[in-house]
């Protein structure tokens, strides 16, 4: 194979328990993450990696695959190596089991920014924000990159700092949480040691860059809401029933 879409999906999620089945329009949501996924070009296979019957059950209700993986898994990057340690595969693509409106475009993009630069080992998503509101939002994690569009830092902070205002300068990117990586870079990441900058930002993925590693950055033009509360649970509820009225008119 050349690529295949993995969606971890943990049952325990702290601040949100069992959210990886919360209703959004008679769906589970992983059922919307697995259907998005699935119409995405550049994968041969779509898997969820669940730590719960659950979980796996509900995946198979709508004629998905599952495979059970280890409860004492602390990552999605473990989970992710678990399910894919015995497969023929290219490029693994970490698709978020809580962003229920990711597009497959940005599975794609990620995929062949790999599959067609063979010397490029992990790539992720940005999109340029729109909203102000976000810029300062800790839970709105920021990229800044290179001329490359490679990523310089990732962090919670509002990132670059804009210490004097220019036309056309201020600009902020937001990192969106999909990651492609080849199948060799996927075990040399998860036994790199958690980092210092990782600890401080609570960001996995400054473990890559801190190590001397380079991320690719894809640009989307398509909005995505994660979702970490019941509060983004009922955005992405109304943000798809505003989509499906447009549609019909």
């Amino acid at each position: 194979m050349n690529a295949i879409g993995v969606i971890p999906a943990r049952y325990a999620s702290v601040r949100f328990e069992g959210k990886i089945l919360a209703d959004i329009l008679g769906r589970p949501m992983i059922q919307h993450v697995w259907e998005n996924a699935r119409r995405a070009r550049s994968l041969d296979e779509v898997v969820v990696a669940c730590d719960d019957e659950r979980i796996k059950g509900a995946v198979e209700a709508f004629g998905g695959k599952a495979v059970m993986t280890a409860k004492a898994h602390t990552s999605g990057t473990e989970r992710i190596a678990e399910v894919v340690a015995d497969l023929d595969v290219k490029v693994v693509v970490n698709i978020q089991g809580d962003e229920p409106l990711v597009h497959p475009s940005m599975i794609d993009d990620v995929a062949y920014a790999l599959l067609n630069v063979p010397e490029q080992n992990c790539a992720t998503v940005c999109k340029r924000i729109e909203r102000e509101e976000e810029i300062a939002d800790p839970n709105v994690v920021k990229v800044v990159m290179n001329k490359k569009h490679q990523a310089l830092y990732f962090s919670r902070c509002p990132i670059p700092f804009v210490r004097e205002e220019e036309p056309g300068m201020r600009v902020h990117y937001k990192h969106i949480g999909i990651y492609g990586y080849t199948k060799d870079f996927l075990y040399t990441y998860k036994n790199l040691p958690v980092s210092k900058l990782e600890k401080l930002e609570k960001l996995e993925q400054l473990r890559i860059l801190e190590n001397g590693y380079s991320i690719r950055i894809v640009e989307t033009k398509f909005e995505t809401i994660g979702v970490d509360t019941r509060e983004d649970l009922e955005k992405v509820k109304q943000w798809l029933l505003l989509r499906s009225k447009i549609e019909v008119e």
